[in-house]
C-alpha cells in the first residue's frame, strides 16, 4: 500500500505544473460581446441571459457593447481572443445573413467559432405600411406587379435579417421591388409608418408596439408555423409564397479551438437560462420559442442557415445598396 502510494506521489509529480494548477472553470468574469449598440432588444436579451448566467456559473458574465459593420466588429474581437471560455459572441441571425453578403470578413464564420448554444428562435413579420392599403400578400404582389416602379422594402441595414429575408421574398415571386437600407430597425419603422417605404420583414419587437396600437397590420409570418402570438396571421406559404421558411435567432459562439469542457459548462448553463424566467417568459412575449440545443446541433443549424442565405445573396438579381 505504501508503495502504491509513493507511486502515485511520483505520477502526480511528473505531471506539467500548469496542469496541475489549472483552476476550475470559470475562476474569472466572463465577457459576452454583443456586437450591437447598447439598448436595442438584442442587447437586452444578452443582459438578461448574462444575468442568468452569473448566477448559474458563479461568476460575472459581463456585456460588452462592439457595434458596427453589421456585428462584423464584435465577431471579430471574439474571433481573436484566446479560447479559453472568457470572450463569448452574442450571436444573432445577423451573424450569418451578414457574412452571406460579405465574403472578406477578416474571420471564417465557421472555422473561427465554437457554437455553445442557440437560446431561441422567432418568426418575422411581413408588415405594410398603412398608405400601401394591402390586406393581404396577394394584394402585395399585385401591386408590386401593377405599379410603374414596384414597390420598396425596408432593411436594418444591408446583410441584415430584414435584407435577405425581403430579398428572398422578392426572388420567389418575382416582384418588382426595391430595398431601401437604413442604420437600424428604428429609422426604418419611422419610414415604414410614414408611408415612405411600403414593406418591411421586421422582428416581432422591433413591430409590436404599432401592432398593438393598430398603426399597422400584419400580412404574414415568415415561419413554417404560424405564431402563437399571431394565431390569425398566415404563414407565408398559407398566402401563397412556397416554401418560405425564415426566422430570426440568438446564440453564443466562443472562439474557435475552446475546449468541449468548457463549451459544455457553456452550453449547460445557456441551455437552463433560455428555459427559465425572465428569458423565457421574454421570448415567449416577443413571439419567440426557447431553444434547447447540443454545441453539435447549434453547428449543423449555423451551417444550413449560411448556406441558405449564400444562396439569396449568390443570385445575379440581389440588392445591394
Amino acid at each position: 500500500m505504501k508503495n502504491c502510494f509513493l507511486g502515485a506521489c511520483v505520477a502526480l509529480t511528473a505531471l506539467p505544473w500548469s496542469v496541475l494548477a489549472q483552476p476550475a472553470y470559470p475562476s474569472r468574469p466572463i465577457t459576452m460581446v454583443v456586437p450591437f449598440v447598447a439598448g436595442g432588444g438584442t442587447d437586452s436579451i444578452a443582459r438578461d441571459i448574462a444575468k442568468s448566467m452569473t448566477d448559474r456559473l458563479g461568476q460575472p458574465v459581463v456585456i460588452d457593447n462592439r457595434g458596427g459593420a453589421g456585428g462584423a466588429i464584435g465577431a471579430d474581437i471574439v474571433a481573436k481572443a484566446r479560447p479559453d471560455g472568457y470572450t463569448l459572441l452574442f450571436a444573432t441571425s445577423t451573424f450569418a445573413t451578414n457574412a452571406a453578403v460579405e465574403p472578406k470578413l477578416p474571420y471564417d464564420p465557421q472555422r473561427s467559432f465554437a457554437p455553445v448554444a442557440m437560446i431561441g428562435r422567432g418568426p418575422l413579420l411581413v408588415v405594410a405600411s398603412p398608405q400601401l392599403g394591402a390586406k393581404n400578400i396577394a394584394e402585395v404582389i399585385a401591386a408590386a406587379q401593377s405599379r410603374p416602379h414596384g414597390l420598396n422594402f425596408c432593411s436594418a441595414g444591408n446583410g441584415s435579417i430584414n435584407h435577405l429575408s425581403g430579398e428572398m421574398f422578392r426572388q420567389k415571386t418575382r416582384s418588382n421591388m426595391t430595398h431601401i437600407p437604413f442604420k437600424g430597425s428604428g429609422p426604418a419603422t419611422v419610414e415604414l409608418l410614414s408611408g415612405r417605404v411600403d414593406l418591411f420583414f421586421t422582428t416581432v419587437p422591433t413591430i409590436l408596439p404599432f401592432l398593438r396600437d393598430g398603426k399597422v397590420q400584419a400580412l404574414a409570418v415568415t415561419s413554417a408555423k404560424r405564431s402563437p402570438l399571431f394565431p390569425t396571421v398566415p404563414t407565408l406559404t398559407e398566402a401563397g409564397v412556397a416554401g418560405f421558411d425564415i426566422t430570426t435567432w440568438w446564440g453564443v459562439l466562443a472562439p474557435g479551438g475552446t475546449p468541449p469542457a468548457i463549451i459544455d459548462a457553456l452550453n449547460r448553463a445557456i441551455n437552463d437560462a433560455a428555459a427559465a424566467e425572465p428569458v423565457k417568459g421574454r421570448l415567449v412575449h416577443e413571439g419567440a420559442d426557447p431553444v434547447h440545443t447540443t454545441p453539435a446541433a447549434f453547428g449543423i443549424e449555423l451551417g444550413k442557415e449560411l448556406a441558405l442565405w449564400r444562396k439569396v445573396a449568390s443570385n445575379p438579381t440581389m440588392q445591394l445598396r
